[in-house]
């Protein structure tokens, strides 16, 4: 069950306690895809996801470690049950054998997803700090798509399922 946020009663330590969380599901997400889907060869789906969870990892900690740094080891008001699926892509999205530019698009709408997510809960921010922050990981989610559209250079250009013909399983005549 999720929890609604009031997004006008966020104070900074709220906040970033809500963007650490909103990254660690993201990692969680795509570390799950990772071992779902295995890894059949360098920069295959697997390998793709594996990146994005070391990358939603890193940013994750930064947060937590400015987090950290303002507020020590303050409570945290904000719980896990406040978020659901604000970066991390929805958990029916792995397919098997599912080709390396398909994990992109599907780690691009997530970027799309969670800077919709900043952005519309600017309107009902009135701490300044809070506004600040927002409109940086706003920013941020549109650099990792920007990064993410650089990256579709190095993947083939399709959705179909990424499968070896010899491990086809074509019924005998």
């Amino acid at each position: 069950m999720t929890v609604e946020l009031d997004f006008s009663k966020l104070d900074l330590q709220d906040a970033l306690d809500l963007a650490v969380l909103i990254e660690q599901e993201a990692e969680e997400r795509y570390a799950w895809f990772a071992d779902m889907l295995g890894e059949n060869y360098p920069g295959d789906a697997g390998d793709f996801f594996a990146m994005m969870a070391r990358n939603e990892k890193r940013h994750g900690d930064e947060l937590a470690a400015r987090r950290r740094a303002l507020f020590g080891d303050a409570p945290s008001r904000v719980t896990a049950d406040m978020i659901e699926d604000v970066e991390a892509p929805g958990t029916g999205t792995p397919r098997p054998h599912m080709s390396p530019r398909h994990a992109l698009e599907v780690a691009m709408q997530s970027e799309i997803k969670a800077y919709e997510f900043f952005d519309q809960a600017l309107p009902g921010i009135t701490d300044p700090a809070v506004r600040e922050l927002f409109e940086d990981l706003r920013e941020e989610e549109r650099i990792h798509q920007g990064l993410l559209e650089k990256q579709k250079a190095k993947y083939p250009d399709t959705m179909e399922p990424d499968v070896a013909p010899e491990d086809i399983d074509t019924p005998a005549l």
